[in-house]
């Protein structure tokens, strides 16, 4: 059974792409012999998208530093640029 496919064998027999898509898993087409794009199930579609946590979750989820942490700058100058 396929899982990659030229884009012209994919349009003649776009049925059973989406068919191996479903029973399978995601499909690959190519074009040119290069990588074009995937097909996949909506199913398998929203389980990839749903997994990303938004960017207020990400930065919710970062652990927390102890209060007792001290960050302290660098106390070298400027470097000296010739212009």
């Amino acid at each position: 059974m396929n899982k990659a496919w030229k884009l012209q064998d994919a349009k003649a027999k776009f049925s059973q792409v989406v068919e191996n898509a479903l029973k399978i898993g995601p499909q690959f087409v190519t074009r040119h012999g290069q990588d074009a794009v995937v097909i996949v199930s909506t199913e398998e579609y929203a389980r990839i998208t749903s997994e990303k946590p938004t960017l207020k979750e990400f930065l919710l989820s970062i652990p927390k530093l102890d209060e007792d942490v001290d960050f302290e700058r660098q106390k070298d100058g400027p470097r000296s640029v010739e212009l």
